[in-house]
């Protein structure tokens, strides 16, 4: 797939992975409609994207657990461009609590955004990206394949965003349609600074050592390429395609060590 010319909605556009994926389909032409709750922002981002690629950037102000926004989001793009070709469900949000010491709201707000928002956003999309043979995209993690301590609610949403585009795939065989699962590792972004604690609160900083992880610049050229080459699934490290494997043949080991892993971040959980 070119992207040239190529109308591309993502979703989670105003930082990390989803700023990046806007740069990313930019430089190859693609135009674009960012979604994100932070709309000033956006709006900045827009502006930057069309006067240095020369492409078209609509923002819209958009929070993927309401449904009615995620509607508008691909209404607004098919008002400016007529048709959707592409659909990155890049939103998310992760936590950081024990499941016993975790306000059952907590996993419901991650849920929301992470599970629902590709639903609701895919929903309203799909139609579109029937008629034009598109990709549907979504940005899960290996805690899709692995459950972390500490992130019981992060882990269950993007288990349920792998098994819903997997179906997504199968229903989709004879239509053309693209679907991909991209699963990066831990990512330089600011993900764990918005990562709500026990109580629902941001807990405001990283516990894990940030300056060795992928960027999300480095990230999202993967997507994208993912996206022109209409890939299946994305593991973006030799850390996740290990843990995919183990998780297949050695899972009991594969929990020691993830909890060897986890129980040496700053602060940890795990006692």
């Amino acid at each position: 797939m070119k992207l040239n010319d190529k109308i591309v909605v993502i979703t989670g556009a105003s930082s990390g992975i989803g700023k990046s994926l806007a740069e990313e389909f930019a430089k190859r032409g693609a135009n674009l409609v960012l979604g994100a709750r932070h709309f000033v922002n956006l709006c900045t981002i827009t502006q930057q994207l069309e006067q240095q690629y020369g492409i078209k950037a609509v923002a819209v102000q958009c929070d993927v657990t309401i449904e009615a926004d995620c509607e508008l989001l691909i209404k607004q793009a098919l008002v400016t461009f007529d048709r959707v070709d592409i659909l990155v469900n890049n939103a998310g949000i992760s936590m950081r609590a024990l499941f016993n010491d975790a306000d059952v709201n907590v996993l419901k707000s991650v849920m929301d955004v992470n599970f629902w928002g590709t639903v609701y956003c895919t929903k309203y999309a799909m139609p579109e990206i029937l008629k034009t043979q598109g990709s549907i995209v979504g940005v899960s993690s290996i805690a899709g394949y692995k459950g972390l301590p500490g992130r019981s609610g992060y882990s269950a949403s993007k288990f349920a965003m792998n098994g819903f585009l997997d179906s997504l795939r199968v229903e989709n065989l004879k239509t053309g349609v693209h679907i991909l699962t991209a699963c990066p590792g831990f990512t330089a972004s600011n993900i764990r600074n918005t990562a709500l604690d026990k109580d629902g609160n941001e807990q405001r900083e990283s516990t894990l050592h940030e300056e060795k992880m992928m960027t999300s610049t480095e990230v999202a050229k993967i997507i994208v390429n993912g996206v022109e080459k209409r890939k299946r699934t994305l593991i973006m490290t030799g850390q996740g395609k290990l843990t995919v494997l183990l998780s297949k043949f050695f899972p009991k080991l594969l929990d020691k060590l993830v909890y060897n892993v986890m129980a040496k971040e700053r602060n940890s959980l795990l006692k």
